[in-house]
């Protein structure tokens, strides 16, 4: 596909994954990366990031306006999608995921490719695990959930400590940026932050490095085109787990 107007695309199935995330699937398919993403254009509402949970859907959580408009759509509709943009994640044959909530989402296709050993999931109550079965039958699947309604009970990062990090050719995660940030925390203090890589989401306008709304302080890194996964190296010294940016450019501390 084109980084110009949007190709339109009929919603074939939509599947409720948890009581506020649902998967959207479509056609035609798009070939892709795994970790990298699409700006989703919902006709009379907006247009938003999205990243891919397959080459044929998106996996959306309800947090906005164009998502609830998303959210109202049936089978047979249409949407507008640009992209494949960015860069997805590293290629490595013994790879270590870690997702939280949504952030399972564009670490999924990964899992599918035999890659992933080792998959540690979190989320705050059994209801809001996402691709429990789905990720089960392809890696070494490990829960955990705060309320310890399914797997250990605490955060995702907890499970980190019972394993040997550095078994791992590559590290992969996507979630709640003060989730990945713990993560970060612990990687660096056993130095594997290079081979660990992090899916940033930031306010987006145009999707393809232009505009700037994405850029994250101090390096000016784009995360639509140096990312949005980005090694945890190129994050030490950055605004990653602390602030972001709103629609305006004001700071919202994390």
């Amino acid at each position: 596909m084109s980084e110009g107007l949007p190709v339109t695309v009929t919603l074939t199935d939509i599947r409720r994954e948890t009581p506020a995330i649902r998967t959207f699937s479509f056609t035609p398919v798009i070939p892709f990366s795994p970790g990298q993403f699409v700006m989703v254009w919902v006709p009379g509402t907006d247009e938003i990031p999205m990243a891919l949970s397959s080459d044929h859907s998106i996996t959306v959580q309800k947090v906005g306006d164009a998502t609830e408009a998303l959210f109202a759509k049936k089978t047979g509709d249409r949407i507008g999608i640009r992209g494949p943009f960015g860069n997805g994640f590293s290629a490595g044959e013994r790879i270590l995921a870690i997702a939280g909530g949504i952030g399972a989402a564009p670490l999924l296709p990964l899992a599918r490719g035999d890659c992933v050993m080792t998959f540690l999931l979190g989320a705050r109550t059994e209801s809001e695990l996402l691709f429990v079965d789905q990720l089960d039958e392809c890696t070494d699947l490990q829960i955990a959930t705060d309320d310890g309604s399914l797997g250990c009970k605490g955060f995702v990062t907890n499970l980190m400590d019972e394993i040997n990090l550095g078994a791992y050719d590559r590290i992969a995660v996507c979630g709640p940026e003060m989730m990945m940030r713990a993560v970060l925390t612990k990687v660096t203090e056993v130095g594997i932050e290079k081979k660990t890589e992090f899916s940033l989401h930031r306010y987006m306008k145009c999707g393809v490095g232009v505009c700037g709304s994405c850029c994250i302080d101090p390096d000016g890194l784009r995360i639509c085109r140096d990312g949005p996964v980005i090694p945890g190296s190129a994050l030490l010294e950055s605004e990653f787990g602390h602030y972001m940016r709103d629609a305006s450019g004001r700071k919202k501390n994390l």
